[in-house]
């Protein structure tokens, strides 16, 4: 028995510790992941059990917010190399919740079998009334091309309220004017339950713009613009709701239902017929979706390690105007290679038929994150299209700042990355006279800097080459604001 009391004991100095983002164990002990008494040479594994979590620093969140992300529960039997595991990756899913800066998990206290846990969280800074200043174009390249010209960017105020009733809520309000005169309106509750498995979405959108891209040509977008009038080309409605299901950790499922009404100006008809189908110059139509989500990475704005992937299909219109099915795909695998370099494979696709769509459901490389990474000057018009991403990076080195403000954040940290890539896509259009690209394999690859720092920002820096012979700089920011 006197054996059993020491080794309880020294259970006791056994200190969990999370230092710099990661969870670790202090490698000098090793213990028994049970607790052992033997009896003869009969050997008896008794487990830990979880008494309770105390949970600190959440000034906002509600407690039962952050257990839902937790790998364990009060009550639990654990042994404590499993607990090791679980604490490591429930830190990593707390911090994919984008609610904290920083989250501390260690063990508190052993009573006899019985374990305390500590969680302690540094919250983010949820309000962002912030003034609002953005290019319209596709990317920053772009802009230049079209001249710098500040008829071309939108501004006006943009609020956001994350974590609005400290339930991972979300409440945005846009008041956008300049190039597009644009209000939106979204409210994201993502758990409506007390099993806190389902959740629900509101939104609504209302703009205008005073220029039409109306056709693809030589791989570009083709602009028209009435300068004698300045009159108002195009007018779109949306809105919709979306309902969430998530029964377990890694899986999510959205089902959405929409609404949208689209109006343009007969002077783009004119340009392009096919704009909209037979010529028309207004066209609305529901929009039905289903998506599932399946995330298991460390850290989901730039992963490093585990694989992701969501899987949607979209039904637009139910008539001989608007009738299109869509089926896409994303995904990554991310390999932690050391503790320093990763391996990233990322792909995407997307189908869409019938074939004969109007030209305002054909857009896919060259919008959003859809693109090869030295063909960002040019778009390509498809009713198919695939993509796969190769990167190799590397950390070269970090450093932290000291905040000027007195908040919660007493550390700034950059982190910088060496990579390479290479990349290559195929778009399919029944009709590619007029694009080069279409039909045909691309391919680029090139190097640059990556650069993360808080409220996931990333920061990409990329000197890129393409099959046409073209090489240039391209810079890239991707932040939630």
């Amino acid at each position: 028995m006197w054996k059993v009391q020491i080794y309880t004991l020294f259970l006791s100095l056994f200190c969990l510790t999370c230092s710099k983002g990661y969870c670790q164990f202090n490698e000098e002990i090793s213990v028994s992941t049970k607790e052992q008494q033997t009896a003869g040479d009969t050997v008896i594994y008794r487990p830990f059990v979880i008494k309770d979590i105390v949970i600190t620093g959440n000034k906002k969140t509600r407690p039962y917010i952050i257990e839902r992300e937790l790998l364990f529960s009060r009550g639990d039997s654990v042994n404590l190399s499993e607990l090791v595991s679980k604490f490591e990756r429930s830190k990593e899913l707390l911090l994919n919740t984008a609610l904290f800066h920083e989250v501390l998990i260690s063990l508190q206290k052993f009573q006899g079998y019985e374990v305390y846990v500590s969680i302690d969280v540094k919250e983010r800074w949820y309000i962002f009334p912030i003034p609002y200043f953005k290019p319209v174009d596709r990317n920053l390249s772009e802009w230049v091309k079209q001249g710098f010209g500040i008829d071309r960017v939108n501004y006006g105020f943009k609020f956001s309220y994350y974590n609005f009733t400290g339930r991972n809520d979300r409440l945005k309000l846009w008041l956008i004017t300049g190039y597009t005169k644009q209000i939106q309106f979204q409210y994201d509750l993502p758990y409506v339950d007390k099993a806190l498995k389902h959740g629900v979405r509101f939104n609504f959108s209302y703009s205008t713009n005073k220029e039409v891209n109306y056709a693809t040509l030589d791989d570009q977008q083709q602009f028209y613009k009435d300068s004698a009038s300045n009159k108002t080309l195009s007018k779109i409605y949306s809105g919709g709701i979306e309902f969430t299901y998530r029964p377990y950790i890694k899986t999510r499922n959205t089902l959405r239902i929409g609404y949208v009404y689209q109006q343009v100006d007969s002077a783009i008809v004119d340009l392009n017929p096919e704009y909209f189908k037979n010529s028309a110059t207004s066209n609305s139509f529901p929009e039905l979706s289903y998506k599932i989500e399946y995330v298991n990475v460390d850290y989901i704005p730039y992963p490093q390690k585990g694989f992701m992937a969501e899987f949607t299909i979209l039904k637009r219109g139910f008539n001989k105007d608007m009738n299109m099915w869509q089926i896409g795909y994303r995904g990554s695998q991310n390999v932690r290679l050391s503790p320093k370099t990763s391996y990233s494979f990322a792909s995407n696709g997307m189908l869409r038929f019938p074939f004969n769509q109007p030209y305002v459901n054909l857009r896919m490389f060259g919008y959003g994150d859809f693109y090869l990474r030295g063909l960002e000057n040019y778009v390509t018009d498809g009713l198919a299209g695939i993509l796969v991403r190769n990167t190799l990076r590397r950390e070269i080195f970090h450093f932290n700042l000291m905040s000027p403000f007195n908040t919660s954040i007493q550390k700034i940290p950059f982190q910088f990355y060496a990579k390479t890539y290479a990349d290559a896509g195929y778009a399919y259009n029944e009709s590619s006279d007029a694009n080069y690209l279409v039909n045909r394999m691309m391919y680029t690859a090139g190097f640059g800097i990556d650069m993360k720092t808080i409220y996931d920002i990333i920061l990409r820096f990329e000197y890129s080459f393409n099959q046409k012979g073209e090489n240039g700089f391209f810079f890239h920011v991707k932040n939630d604001f």
